[in-house]
């Protein structure tokens, strides 16, 4: 089986969210199972420079706005993943993110940005790129990637089917109707049954109507985006694809993910020796300037600061950790209104409340190895990487029973307890009154030792890693490349 995987980022190269950890780690579980599998990644500054053996397979021109693009072919660092790599100057070389500006706006040609680099993906997946490799399967992975489903679509003769991948509706690649012309697409494309949203054209809707398959990254997530509440105005699509949308929760990178492993640790530990996890506690206070206790129970936050994340709610239910004699130690960054608040705590109880501003990986290995407990309150969360990191580290989870947090967190109620089930704390509404009362259950088993030693046994014996969502995608490819060419 060959598969094609699309998308704008990678670990370690480039990363905004989960989606770099899955492009990063999803292709080389398929190639342990035997499948043939390349990746399709913009030439942004940190990927050129790091691939590794590029060489070109196809030129180009001008196209996009671009007056010379080139299809290079290398190996992705220390994983050595076959990766092609679109060299397009005028329209990714430059200072920024991959989707922003320095000063936080939304490049102007974003539309053309993406639109390449869909183009790019259905033309190699119709073997014309690449005379020596063309995939059975393309897969396309958020809105970024989702017009190789719409330009699959209008190349009949392509073999290869299509798979979309939601990673968060929240993000749709919106644009001006009247930007269509530059897509070079048929007309028939912009119709409601295509393109078109609202008077806008959505790059999201072309994943979700074009794809032979659509997943999202946990089953339950797969549910909730078919309700108003969840669906972001597209609920009224998926639902028109029901039988064609599935829910695949994402792994661990278990070579990253490591307590017994993780270099950057002041002690490693597993969950059979785990004396060394007090070790990495005194050593993340000592760090942040917190109160040296080892009985104050140290809740963690690895977040961007956002509204969807709740970390709003977890500001305003904060005095429920502090009457408990807990610390909070926070790193993240977005929303300016939720940094300065965050940094105010801090402020205010210094020995309790520390934060840091910005994302920084190996910090973040170092708290959530540190912390008792991870908080994740999201409004609603795809899947959610930060509370499987946790439970792999002994850092119990406090979640809200939203998408793959409701698949991947055992609520302690009593009856998980007593089966050994149980591996965190879970609530149900949006609201600071029922986070609080799940961080007081947590202050209160954290004040039971031998609990809490069990409830950390049980997380760490979780198994979420990568080669049981390896084959749930090898099967679906299996399923679809059975249905014989593409639509």
């Amino acid at each position: 089986m060959k598969v094609l995987h699309v998308g704008a980022e990678v670990v370690p190269l480039v990363k905004t969210g989960g989606l770099a950890d899955v492009l990063g780690a999803l292709p080389q579980a398929l190639i342990e199972q035997g499948a043939d599998v390349r990746l399709l990644l913009p030439g942004l500054p940190p990927i050129l420079a790091a691939v590794s053996n590029l060489a070109t397979v196809f030129e180009f021109g001008p196209l996009f706005g671009a007056a010379r693009i080139a299809l290079r072919l290398g190996r992705m660092p220390h994983s050595e993943v076959p990766v092609y790599v679109i060299d397009a100057p005028y329209l990714y070389r430059r200072n920024g993110g991959p989707y922003q500006s320095d000063d936080g706006c939304e490049w102007a040609d974003n539309l053309q940005r993406f639109a390449l680099l869909g183009w790019a993906g259905a033309h190699l997946a119709a073997g014309e790129l690449d005379p020596a490799w063309a995939p059975d399967v393309l897969h396309a992975h958020d809105w970024h990637a989702a017009m190789a489903c719409a330009y699959v679509a209008a190349h009949p003769g392509t073999r290869a089917r299509s798979v979309f991948t939601v990673h968060n509706l929240a993000y749709q690649g919106l644009f001006p109707s009247d930007d269509f012309r530059l897509l070079g697409l048929p007309s028939r494309f912009m119709a409601s049954t295509g393109l078109e949203y609202h008077h806008q054209l959505s790059f999201m809707k072309a994943g979700l109507k074009f794809a032979g398959r659509v997943t999202t990254v946990s089953p339950t997530y797969a549910r909730e985006i078919a309700t108003p509440e969840f669906g972001c105005g597209l609920d009224g699509v998926i639902r028109s694809r029901a039988g064609a949308v599935h829910g695949i929760l994402n792994g661990v990178d278990g070579a990253i993910w490591d307590p017994a492993t993780d270099a950057g640790l002041a002690a490693r530990y597993s969950a059979r020796k785990s004396a060394g996890k007090v070790a990495c506690k005194a050593a993340l206070q000592t760090e942040l300037g917190l109160e040296l206790r080892a009985n104050a129970p140290l809740f963690g936050v690895v977040s961007r600061l956002t509204s969807q994340k709740g970390l709003d709610l977890l500001l305003d239910a904060l005095p429920v950790l502090l009457r408990g004699g807990a610390q909070l130690a926070v790193q993240g960054s977005g929303d300016a209104a939720l940094e300065a608040a965050f940094a105010a705590a801090a402020r205010a109880h210094p020995l309790a409340v520390a934060v840091r501003i910005g994302y920084d990986e190996a910090f973040a290995h170092r708290l959530i190895a540190g912390a008792d407990a991870i908080v994740v309150p999201s409004r609603f969360e795809p899947c959610g990487l930060t509370q499987l990191y946790g439970l792999r580290y002994g850092t119990l989870p406090v979640v809200r029973r939203v998408g793959g947090l409701a698949d991947t967190v055992v609520d302690a109620s009593d009856e998980a307890v007593r089966s050994g089930r149980a591996t965190g704390f879970g609530f149900d509404g949006a609201s600071a009154a029922e986070l609080g009362g799940a961080l007081q259950r947590a202050l209160s088993a954290f004040a039971r030792p031998t609990l809490w030693k069990a409830l950390m046994a049980s997380a760490m014996a979780q198994d979420f890693s990568w080669e049981g969502s390896a084959k749930a995608y090898g099967l679906l490819y299996e399923s679809l490349t059975t249905e014989g060419p593409t639509r």
